[in-house]
């Protein structure tokens, strides 16, 4: 704990509260872009200790939220075909889909796999040459390189029985469809650190000069937030946007170059659905065609239509776009809960919903104040 003591020191953080409540002179609008600062934001109390100063809302931050329907149907398609077998990570069994989770595909007697990693998936496909095994490839850009590596590993040892379900998606397009919005609210953005360990934070310069929100990379920790969101406040109280990082220890403004050779060598950029936002453009990844025969979206032919999700009770894109806070969807911690969840944002672990029903179930109450 000692490297992360020292980024939860109650009376710098006390300090910085105190700060950026006094270089405010009015309320700002600010989005943290990933699921892990929502919960981190929520478990200190920091939303709560800003009140009045800063309003903090709540971005797409969560790649198992925005996996599209669609995606997770044709996961649990493929999971009941004689000798094959789905393996996904652990964030997706529970998900639900327009009919079934993962979890009751597996219920049902579907053969569902929970691994730790892509290079899990491969090796046993490896070690399991008389069954298909299919790796359901989601999450941002942080997950990304892994999966690229598994391609290629799967492709030098000449398996034949491996293949993925691609589901990736970037962030920037996302941020850039939320600033576009005609009712867009957002005057600032926290990018997520650990996307920027790898992509780096070059390609955000094009995005704050063109619309003029200030982005700041920001870590996880009270003081990394608490940072982030007071070079925002700096930035628009000068009214002198741009991208600065505030996660130096472990961000470099070119991220990291080999992780990103080995995703530009197997993938390409690919205009991407995200459940609750519609599809965006350049909004994703698929494989290049050379590595086709890995494709299990080409490898296997659906086997019936899928039926379209009814949303008309679960309201997860309004909260992934930022339009509302959990609190505000009726559903929320009654017909939508961790164990009967409506949508994604709920069942997650980095979902905006899951953090408002652990850390802020009541409107009024602060569950983890910061110490003072």
């Amino acid at each position: 704990m000692k490297f992360l003591d020292e980024f939860r020191n109650p009376e710098l953080a006390r300090r910085l509260v105190e700060q950026i409540r006094r270089e405010t002179s009015q309320p700002w609008v600010i989005m943290e872009v990933c699921g892990g600062q929502t919960h981190g934001l929520l478990r200190h109390g920091i939303d709560e200790a800003l009140a009045g100063a800063v309003e903090l809302i709540h971005g797409p931050g969560c790649p198992v939220c925005v996996t599209p329907v669609e995606a997770i149907d044709f996961a649990c398609d493929l999971s009941r075909r004689p000798g094959t077998v789905l393996a996904s990570f652990g964030d997706m069994l529970r998900v639900p889909g327009s009919r079934e989770s993962l979890a009751q595909a597996r219920a049902g007697g579907g053969h569902v796999r929970m691994l730790y990693s892509p290079l899990d998936a491969v090796a046993f496909a490896q070690a399991n040459p008389d069954s298909e095994v299919v790796f359901f490839a989601v999450g941002f850009e942080t997950t990304l390189p892994a999966t690229a590596l598994a391609v290629l590993q799967a492709r030098q040892r000449g398996l034949r029985n491996f293949s993925i379900l691609p589901a990736h998606v970037r962030v920037l397009p996302a941020m850039e469809a939320i600033v576009a919005a005609p009712d867009n609210r957002v005057q600032a953005f926290l990018a997520a650190g650990h996307v920027c360990t790898i992509t780096g934070y070059r390609e955000y310069h094009e995005l704050v000069e063109r619309a003029g929100v200030p982005i700041v990379v920001a870590g996880f920790e009270p003081l990394d937030l608490l940072e982030g969101i007071r070079e925002c406040v700096r930035q628009l109280e000068q009214r002198r946007p741009a991208v600065v990082n505030r996660y130096e220890r472990s961000v470099r403004e070119a991220g990291n170059p080999q992780a990103r050779s080995f995703v530009e060598e197997v993938f390409q950029v690919a205009d991407q659905p995200w459940r609750g936002l519609g599809v965006i453009p350049s909004g994703g990844f698929e494989l290049r065609d050379r590595f086709s025969d890995l494709n299990a979206r080409r490898r296997f032919p659906r086997s019936a239509p899928l039926p379209i999700l009814d949303q008309s009770r679960c309201r997860s894109g309004d909260v992934l776009s930022g339009r509302i806070r959990p609190r505000e969807c009726s559903e929320f911690g009654t017909g939508c809960t961790p164990e009967s969840p409506l949508g994604a944002p709920m069942v997650s672990s980095e979902g905006a919903c899951a953090a408002y029903y652990r850390y802020a179930p009541a409107a009024a109450i602060p569950v983890c104040p910061l110490p003072g």
